[in-house]
């Protein structure tokens, strides 16, 4: 099966400050109209949505970035794009904040290295979270190890960032809505210029 990573216009290795936003926004253009993992948005209706929930909850602009990007790693990693279907865990959230942190603030990269983290801390911390989540979520959310054990929960509560993530995380839970009218993803290239370290 052909890698995801084996599609891209663009070596991830090569890219740099001065191109990493038109990167992004091509690695939009490529497979933001592709299916999201099951769900009933595409995987570029779901990032905006996510951002547009973070900036209406929070409105800093590292966590609007953090909700735009946290599944960029679905657009880097080197598996196949079904390879959850197959029970592989394609390790996106590191794979897509080990790319950010080369450009970012970890104010944007740990939200996305701990957005999943976040998802098991919720099954753990709160039952009726885990009744909300999508069948697709609950799919995923066996792959990544389940529901957090009191030390993992003790463990995530140790970050910095672990508040930014249940917050990012809330956002991509609520950012499954079908048929939403949306921006272009171009409107949120102010905001992750502005944030590129230099």
């Amino acid at each position: 099966m052909t890698a995801i990573r084996d599609t891209l216009p663009t070596d991830p290795d090569t890219v740099t400050k001065e191109t990493v936003v038109d990167f992004i926004f091509d690695l939009f253009r490529l497979s933001g109209d592709k299916e999201y993992l099951g769900e009933a948005v595409r995987q570029g209706e779901h990032a905006i949505q996510s951002a547009i929930l973070a900036d209406q909850l929070e409105g800093r602009d590292s966590l609007t970035a953090a909700a735009l990007l946290h599944d960029v790693g679905h657009y880097l990693h080197s598996y196949a794009k079904d390879c959850a279907l197959t029970g592989v865990d394609s390790r996106h959230e590191v794979v897509g904040s080990d790319f950010l942190a080369r450009f970012f603030p970890p104010e944007v990269s740990e939200p996305v290295r701990l957005h999943v983290d976040a998802k098991r801390y919720l099954c753990a911390e709160d039952p009726d979270y885990f009744a909300g989540l999508s069948p697709a979520s609950v799919r995923s959310l066996q792959l990544q190890g389940g529901p957090f054990d009191d030390a993992g929960m003790a463990d995530f509560r140790k970050s910095l960032y672990y508040e930014d993530a249940v917050i990012l995380r809330r956002c991509d839970d609520g950012a499954k809505t079908p048929d939403m009218p949306l921006p272009d993803v171009e409107a949120f290239r102010p905001i992750l210029e502005r944030l590129v370290l230099r």
